[in-house]
């Protein structure tokens, strides 16, 4: 994916890095694999606001992404690769040989016309799923399931990847994006590659008004609050004394807050990168 920067002909432009889309072939989802997805507000059902600095943005529509690659044998070509307004990957849409269609989350490289298939056996492709007992050691791997059939849910965000770097009985170690090497069913499928739209995080959006669009609201720094609304607020001046802290009194630097028994705390090898 390449970004490109605009010529400062507004204030919003000046510091505007945008995506360029060269990836993207059309701006036209697939109709069948849409479904309606309406907005919270940051409100709960009660309509109590259990979330700040949500509301706004643009009107979507959820692509439907088959996550599980569970028509297993059955090649598939890949029809389009789309931008999706919901994730920062691109995804692409797949023709399957039985007329099917589903969209999948674009691994970087795949190309229009491009088949690929899912199931046990086969190569070890970009594209490609198929459970870890057959991928080889070394192979870089995203859309890991955790439990086998639940269908993937590590590594499927912009530009992530994970590594298999070993296999052992009914386990194999795998090394995730944060460097945390963790155990998982060799029965478990990923899909061969990496994530598209790996620039993603070079993005710069130039403008507030931009960020609203995303349905983000401005965010409020605790020491502007008046004490009642936060621990830190309140104070004669520019008062920024004590510890940073949430809203309900939790150390916001430092403090662990995953649970010490945790189930899979004994498939963790090794907890990655330390502070």
């Amino acid at each position: 994916m390449a970004l490109k920067k605009l010529r400062p002909t507004t204030p919003g432009q000046r510091f505007r890095v945008a995506p360029a889309f060269d990836e993207v072939t059309t701006a036209t989802p697939e109709k069948s694999l849409l479904a309606p997805l309406s907005k919270s507000g940051g409100r709960n059902k009660s309509g109590k606001m259990t979330m700040r600095y949500i509301g706004g943005g643009h009107k979507k529509k959820y692509r439907l992404i088959d996550f599980k690659r569970t028509k297993h044998g059955v090649p598939a070509t890949v029809k389009t690769i789309e931008y999706d307004p919901n994730r920062t990957a691109r995804i692409a849409l797949l023709y399957y040989v039985d007329g099917e269609k589903s969209y999948i989350i674009a691994p970087a490289g795949l190309q229009v016309d491009s088949v690929i298939v899912s199931g046990p056996g086969i190569a070890p492709e970009v594209g490609n799923c198929l459970p870890l007992s057959d991928i080889p050691l070394g192979t870089i791997i995203h859309n890991i399931e955790l439990q086998p059939g639940n269908g993937g849910t590590l590594a499927r965000s912009a530009g992530s990847y994970a590594q298999l770097v070993a296999r052992e009985g009914r386990y194999a170690t795998i090394k995730l994006p944060s460097g945390e090497l963790r155990m998982v069913l060799v029965n478990c499928y990923a899909t061969v590659g990496t994530v598209s739209n790996s620039d993603h995080m070079n993005v710069k959006l130039g403008k507030a008004g931009r960020s609203r669009w995303l349905g983000k609201r401005p965010r409020v720094r605790g020491v502007a609050m008046n004490p009642v609304d936060h621990p830190m607020g309140g104070g004669e001046g520019k008062s920024s004394g004590g510890h940073p802290r949430s809203r309900k009194g939790l150390y916001a630097k430092g403090l662990k807050t995953r649970k010490p028994k945790k189930y899979s705390e004994q498939l963790i090898v090794n907890r990655g990168k330390k502070k």
